[in-house]
């Protein structure tokens, strides 16, 4: 069946206010830029956001804003859960004043949690976080006030060792960026921009999936690409190439 191919405004048109949203790449490498674009142009607010880090604000880059980045900026994001949020000051600060709720979740973990969700799992075992704050939940002191950066988790015990309960993570919406698709969905990533992207097309009730070239079913084996189209939901063409 074709998908439904159409413009980066169309596509973010059912995101609303509070939604829950995966963004996938890795401090912007892989991240749908021009599904960003037209989010923050929509202007929803109250977002839970989903996603490895908090992108790479303007003053790294030395250019622009870039992933998650132009949303935490725009005050669009209300909670972000995520592994490696240090590069971006915008949390740290949002944190400390008590506007941004910030879950962390170990890198593997997260990708797990995710494809837990996409795989219709109960949950995932990990020995990572056992005996940290991960694992206990409790509260960090940062001098301003008090915050909470995980639930409690549930310790399992197997064969004498203890493991992590993590729950299966879901999103309302993912936005997923591909190197190429066909008119299908299929699609695949080139290099580092592979990052969640997979993971993240299973596991929302909308996928929405920006791609640098949008080619006919007969131009392209389909053994080439690496996750079918029966995840996505909408294709937007346009996506600039990403320089790895």
């Amino acid at each position: 069946m074709k998908k439904k191919v159409v413009t980066a405004q169309e596509a973010v048109a059912d995101i609303q206010d509070g939604a829950t949203i995966m963004v996938s790449g890795f401090l912007g490498t892989g991240t749908p830029e021009i599904l960003i674009d037209a989010l923050v142009e929509k202007g929803v607010k109250h977002l839970t956001v989903i996603a490895n880090d908090g992108g790479l604000p303007a003053a790294a880059t030395g250019t622009t804003d870039r992933g998650v980045a132009k949303l935490l900026a725009a005050g669009m994001v209300d909670h972000i859960v995520a592994s490696h949020v240090g590069m971006n000051p915008a949390i740290g600060k949002g944190m400390n004043d008590g506007t941004l709720q910030c879950t962390l979740v170990p890198q593997g973990s997260l990708a797990e949690k995710i494809r837990a969700a996409g795989a219709g799992l109960g949950g995932v075992l990990t020995p990572t976080g056992v005996g940290t704050l991960i694992q206990t939940g409790e509260k960090v002191s940062t001098g301003e006030r008090e915050i909470s950066i995980s639930e409690k988790k549930e310790v399992i015990t197997v064969d004498g060792k203890d493991y992590l309960l993590e729950k299966p993570l879901r999103a309302d919406f993912a936005l997923c960026r591909a190197s190429v698709c066909d008119e299908y969905g299929n699609f695949s990533c080139s290099k580092a921009t592979k990052n969640f992207n997979h993971v993240m097309a299973m596991a929302a009730d909308t996928v929405i999936l920006a791609s640098e070239k949008v080619v006919d079913i007969e131009a392209m084996d389909v053994d080439a690409f690496t996750t079918a189209g029966v995840y996505v939901n909408y294709i937007v063409g346009g996506e600039e190439p990403w320089q790895i």
